[in-house]
């Protein structure tokens, strides 16, 4: 085990002279001016829709680095909301808090984000698994059928869902966003989700990951259309190792699902107070993500 994993986990965030904006499961998320965000990744895990009581090590830090590498590798596609992830470059007002912040924090253009997630799907798994098995249909939409668990479909899928502020986000059918969003934006946002996410597929591919599914997020700047949040990382995608890839089962996986796991065999009754996790399930998943980085960037992230 890699001693540094010891290090001290960020739960809580703690800028007492900001205005928090908003506070997610795992991100924090600071208004600087009208115009201004700081997003902050905490080490906080969830599951099963519950923030967990322990942290998980370099967690933060490894969204908040992989989303700023998928942010730049798709830039020639659609622009993002980040200005900076330099914490010299931060306003002065920030510097005092430079060891929270560095490496797990980006500043950000404030974005009118669109109320729907956009999910993309390249293979059956999950709520969509279960759903095909039930009805031969994901979302409203017509599948061949005998596709096996973890199969490929013929090709990916747009699979849009509602953003849910506590809970689960609840899948909606294209029509459905539609009349959320209007015909014309729902198309755009589509169509640049499918690209993007063919894009990232086939370069992670290469890297020996396979993304089945992931989710992105949009809203509206002065540069239009604007990919912003998290992007492409274990927590809002499903990484597979391609190297172990079998379609017909389940499949091993970069992402929380290790944590899934142990819960289950545990048999929380998914109610909370959420428990606490073992250190040895803690240190083994922060391994997941810190491997999750290097494959997706070939760098290592410096603990």
């Amino acid at each position: 085990m890699n001693p540094n994993l010891l290090d001290p986990v960020l739960l809580q965030t703690d800028f007492p002279d900001l205005h928090l904006h908003a506070s997610g499961k795992v991100r924090d998320v600071y208004q600087l001016d009208d115009e201004r965000l700081l997003f902050v990744a905490t080490d906080r895990i969830s599951a099963f829709d519950y923030v967990l009581a322990t942290g998980i090590p370099h967690k933060g830090r490894v969204l908040s680095q992989t989303s700023l590498f998928w942010f730049d590798f798709l830039s020639d596609i659609v622009p993002n909301h980040v200005i900076t992830a330099d914490l010299e470059r931060y306003p002065q007002s920030l510097q005092k808090y430079g060891d929270q912040l560095r490496g797990r924090s980006m500043l950000v253009q404030r974005a009118q984000m669109f109320p729907v997630e956009c999910v993309v799907r390249g293979y059956i798994s999950g709520s969509a698994w279960k759903e095909y098995k039930a009805t031969g249909k994901v979302c409203g939409i017509d599948l061949p059928a005998g596709l096996l668990e973890s199969e490929a479909f013929p090709e990916p899928i747009f699979t849009p869902s509602t953003k849910a502020v506590n809970g689960h986000d609840e899948n909606i059918s294209f029509a459905q966003m539609c009349e959320i969003v209007g015909t014309e934006t729902a198309s755009t946002l589509r169509d640049l989700t499918l690209r993007v996410y063919k894009k990232a597929a086939n370069y992670a591919r290469q890297r020996g990951i396979i993304i089945a599914d992931t989710k992105f997020e949009f809203g509206r700047t002065a540069k239009g259309i604007t990919l912003a949040d998290e992007v492409l990382t274990p927590d809002s995608s499903r990484f597979w190792p391609a190297d172990k890839y079998a379609p017909g089962r389940s499949q091993e996986s970069y992402d929380k699902q290790y944590v899934r796991d142990y819960l289950e065999e545990v048999r929380w009754n998914k109610q909370p107070p959420a428990p606490a996790l073992p250190s040895e399930v803690a240190l083994r998943t922060s391994e997941k993500y810190l491997d999750a980085y290097f494959q997706v960037t070939g760098r290592k992230l410096d603990v």
